[in-house]
């Protein structure tokens, strides 16, 4: 037995002896061992994560762990449900965009730390996670529980990140043909802007009676924006130095465009009672897109989380119905 496989049965027997003592099986390959000449275990495949890992993946998970946002939403919109997910940014449960298709999940991590012992107890086969979350930083331990893949480095090309996942999962197909269907109603999209092609978008998510701006860089919002040929404020341009970037009220106009997309971490009602508030705020109705009728509520969770393909479907849709209807 190597010392990898030994390493990982002795953390999850510790788990064990707290959760009930029942004995946890870490569900990776046989007792029988690998393959001698490529040092593979029976049914897995090898590929190389976005560190450069070398991980043994299931050809046909089962039991995945999705420990990151972008890495739910991509296996939820290849047909794949998790047993455990993390919540999402600023949530109890999973992402308020994805609670309807997660099922019955069981949240074992935050965007900042993975609980091991939630995650050791579901006896996952695969755990997926990227660079958005701080859990990257728990990438050894979580390797003795099961094969782990940390599937993007932040600030990733979403469509690579996605792709990536796929490949994990073993769905790489079927992620092709989901690109290709947005690009296809992107580029329907484009075509229908009229005198919105080239319209700045500031993108905002309010949060304690001020915005912090969001979406830059290649992430589901900022390509989807560039993709419809589509502008940005300039405090919006280029790749953000992190998630979001809180704007103080003294300097409300630099989130001026000529549409405002508005929300909050959750769904649309949350975005619409944050708008009212902010309504009341002094100098949010000189606002160019506040007194134009431009500023568009949206379900902020899909918008202001980290995403993969089904939160880029979200923005399309409402920027289609927004600017191009």
């Amino acid at each position: 037995m190597s010392t990898r496989r030994s390493t990982r049965r002795t953390l999850l027997t510790s788990a064990a002896a707290v959760l009930t003592g029942a004995v946890l099986l870490t569900g990776c390959g046989s007792d029988g061992g690998g393959d001698g000449a490529s040092g593979k275990e029976p049914g897995t495949r090898h590929i190389t994560d976005a560190t450069g890992r070398e991980v043994d993946v299931p050809a046909a998970p089962k039991k995945v762990v999705t420990l990151s946002e972008p890495t739910l939403d991509a296996a939820l919109a290849l047909g794949v449900e998790p047993v455990g997910a993390t919540a999402g940014r600023g949530q109890k449960g999973v992402s308020t965009y994805l609670a309807g298709k997660a099922g019955t999940a069981q949240v074992v991590a935050t965007v900042a730390e993975a609980d091991m012992e939630k995650v050791a107890a579901l006896r996952p086969d695969l755990i997926l996670l990227d660079e958005t979350t701080a859990v990257k930083t728990q990438v050894s331990k979580l390797e003795s529980i099961a094969p782990t893949v940390v599937t993007a480095k932040l600030n990733e090309d979403w469509k690579k990140a996605f792709t990536a996942t796929a490949d994990a999962l073993g769905k790489e197909s079927e992620a092709q043909k989901t690109i290709s269907g947005f690009d296809a109603d992107l580029a329907a999209a484009k075509k229908k802007l009229g005198d919105n092609a080239g319209a700045s978008v500031s993108v905002v998510r309010w949060q304690n009676g001020a915005p912090s701006a969001v979406g830059r860089g290649v992430g589901h919002v900022g390509s989807t924006l560039s993709d419809l040929g589509l502008g940005r404020p300039k405090d919006q341009q280029g790749v953000g130095s992190g998630h979001s970037e809180p704007v103080s009220l003294e300097k409300l106009s630099t989130i001026d465009a000529d549409w405002l997309v508005f929300g909050t971490l959750g769904d649309k009602a949350d975005g619409e009672k944050a708008y009212a508030e902010a309504k009341n705020v002094p100098n949010f109705g000189k606002l160019k897109a506040e007194r134009n009728g431009h500023v568009v509520v949206v379900q902020g969770s899909a918008w202001n989380s980290a995403g993969g393909p089904l939160a880029a479907r979200i923005v399309l849709d409402d920027l289609t119905k927004a600017l191009a209807s």
